[in-house]
């Protein structure tokens, strides 16, 4: 165990999201230090290729200068600024209507938060609010898919679907409902695109059915799974699910904290599929990172059913204290330039190509059963026999191992516990970037491979 005093200091007194306690008491921190373009260096010197963009965050890489300065400027000039009783402060007003300029034309409106998080909070409670604001009060029920995430608030922690989000939580609530994922490699209807559209539309219909439409508010869906697996539906799906919301008169509410400012390629997800959601909820790439700041982006009819409804003086009673923090904005808003003007979104888009071929290639390997990507946002998922897709026995802690010999080999990603591993390497990524990253994670599915007890538990070899 490491002897730096910082990490006994951090056991002793800084609590970790998603961890056991008790493992990392034993276990200890890891320490990160600096970070510059697609690389970071933890406390020993170590220098790390970073294939997940922290997480699934940093798009335009560590070290941006321009960004620190946008910070630090706005620092100098208006460290904080409320958004209450009226006030507000220029980089966030302009931040709100950059968004809006970018986002898919039915968002018209913008309300910040610190992250995702409390942004799809935010969103469940602004629905709430506008269904009792246009007497509708029974529209209460919220719809989301298996294996999705949408945060780990008190709300947004019962609309994701990932049980460890669950335990001692005391949700889902009675309101909260899944349809199953479209989950292409283990879609029980098969693999054909269009049965999959099909099947995920018939399921939702089917749960509206059993509400009854009059008591469902909202879907909330991911247009590409992250946390559960980065399970990537097949296109046209979003569309489809889009569409099948307005028929049922449920509103759509799109999730693209992880795929949001050009990680599946475009500036938004929605946008490969011409898809106007009613609301839209971003984060991590809005500020790459660099300063905490998500969204609620909201349609003009849902702005408006809350607007004109209020009684006269009386406030819409939800706000943040750090709700358009100008600093945060201020880097939001040169994010959103390096990713336009300074070329970041196009590299992104360029590079694409090598990074799904990277990952495809991989399919060769024993260990391997899928390979699935859009844009710079990808997984391998890991089997024990590729024939009939069999995982391997939890006891193995495969993924456990994967992580521990993809840090020897100096190289971060996502190892999730069912053995997919996660990818989502910043736009700012060379070529030699990627032969990198396919080199040390090779040398680490190898490294994996040749332990005795994974060999034997594969039934492939």
């Amino acid at each position: 165990m490491s002897t730096h005093p910082l990490v006994a200091l951090d056991r002793d007194h800084l609590i970790h999201p998603l961890v056991n306690y008790q493992a990392h008491e034993q276990r200890g921190v890891t320490i990160l230090e600096s970070g510059h373009g697609a690389y970071l260096r933890d406390a020993q010197g170590t220098e790390l290729l970073d294939a997940f963009s922290g997480l699934w965050c940093v798009n335009v890489g560590y070290g941006q200068e321009s960004v620190v300065r946008a910070a630090a400027e706005q620092m100098r000039k208006l460290p904080y600024a409320t958004g209450y009783f009226h006030f507000g402060s220029e980089p966030a007003i302009r931040l709100a209507a950059r968004l809006v300029e970018l986002a898919p034309a039915s968002l018209r409106h913008v309300y910040f938060t610190l992250g995702g998080s409390d942004a799809d909070d935010s969103a469940i409670r602004f629905i709430t609010h506008y269904y009792n604001s246009t007497g509708r009060p029974a529209k209460k029920h919220f719809i989301s898919l298996e294996r999705g995430y949408h945060g780990s608030s008190t709300m947004g922690a019962g609309l994701t679907a990932l049980a460890v989000f669950h335990h001692h939580f005391d949700v889902p609530l009675p309101q909260q409902h899944k349809i199953p994922s479209p989950y292409p490699y283990r879609n029980p209807a098969g693999s054909d695109p269009d049965t999959i559209i099909r099947t995920s539309v018939e399921a939702l219909r089917a749960k509206v059915r059993e509400l009854g439409q009059d008591n469902v508010a909202a879907f909330f869906c991911e247009p590409i799974q992250g946390s559960g697996g980065v399970l990537v539906p097949p296109k046209g799906w979003l569309k489809a699910m889009r569409d099948a919301c307005r028929e049922l008169d449920v509103l759509f509410v799109v999730d693209e904290v992880i795929t949001g400012f050009g990680r599946t390629g475009p500036m938004f997800a929605c946008e490969a599929e011409h898809v106007e959601p009613d609301l839209m909820v971003v984060a991590k790439g809005l500020t790459a990172g660099y300063a905490p700041m998500g969204a609620v982006l909201m349609s003009d009819a849902v702005y408006r059913g809350i607007a004109d409804n209020m009684p006269a003086g009386v406030p819409v009673g939800h706000g943040h204290t750090y709700s358009a923090h100008p600093v945060s904005a201020a880097v939001g808003l040169e994010v959103l330039r390096l990713y336009t003007e300074g070329g970041l979104l196009a590299n992104g888009q360029a590079r694409a190509p090598r990074f799904e071929q990277g990952l495809r290639d991989l399919l060769a390997h024993p260990l391997v059963g899928d390979a699935r990507s859009r844009g710079l946002l990808g997984a391998l998922e890991l089997v024990a026999d590729k024939a009939d897709k069999t995982r391997f026995d939890p006891a193995l802690k495969l993924h456990e191992r994967i992580a521990v010999a993809a840090y020897r080999n100096r190289l971060v990603f996502r190892a999730f516990g069912d053995n997919v591993l996660g990818f989502a390497p910043a736009l700012c990524y060379t070529a030699d970037d990627f032969d990198l990253m396919f080199e040390r994670l090779t040398r680490t599915l190898d490294e994996v491979l040749d332990q005795a007890d994974v060999r034997r538990a594969l039934k492939s070899i």
